[in-house]
């Protein structure tokens, strides 16, 4: 048991971002959502306290600047994450992504009768609705709730 006011150090971004609040258990598929490397510099922070949410994950990437569009994807895995831009070792900008209109490329329809079940056609879904997240299949139509959601 640790002692109450306990904190957990761990080092600081020179320059990058830092991902938190991303739901439990969430950090490692938001790594592979990003591409990041597997010689890239990382510190990920697994199943946290969070007076927030309960748990959370957090991921601190040196050397990179995700873009906007990086960030709305990972929204989709975890829309209640906040993102840090990290320049010598202060925050310049703080945020929360929007998720984009349209998801395309990154998840999978559950319905297996769907064409986007072929490898060589991209799967393209429309968000329905962000909270609680509802994704539709733009070939068929069927509609996913965030639970549901494969990411390729």
């Amino acid at each position: 048991m640790k002692p109450p006011n306990a904190k957990m150090q761990v080092s600081a971004v020179r320059s990058g971002t830092v991902i938190d609040h991303l739901g439990p258990r969430t950090a490692f598929k938001a790594l592979k959502i990003l591409g990041i490397a597997a010689d890239a510099t990382v510190l990920i922070g697994v199943n946290l306290d969070s007076s927030k949410l309960g748990k959370k994950d957090i991921l601190k990437i040196e050397g990179r600047e995700l873009t906007e569009a990086e960030m709305n994807k990972v929204a989709l895995l975890s829309p209640q994450a906040t993102f840090s831009v990290i320049r010598d070792f202060k925050v310049v900008k703080k945020f929360s992504p929007t998720l984009p209109d349209t998801v395309e490329g990154l998840i999978r329809c559950v319905n297996p009768a769907c064409i986007t079940q072929d490898p060589r056609v991209t799967g393209r879904f429309l968000v329905a609705a962000k909270k609680p997240l509802k994704l539709r299949c733009y070939f068929c139509e069927r509609s996913m709730r965030e639970n549901e959601i494969e990411f390729l």
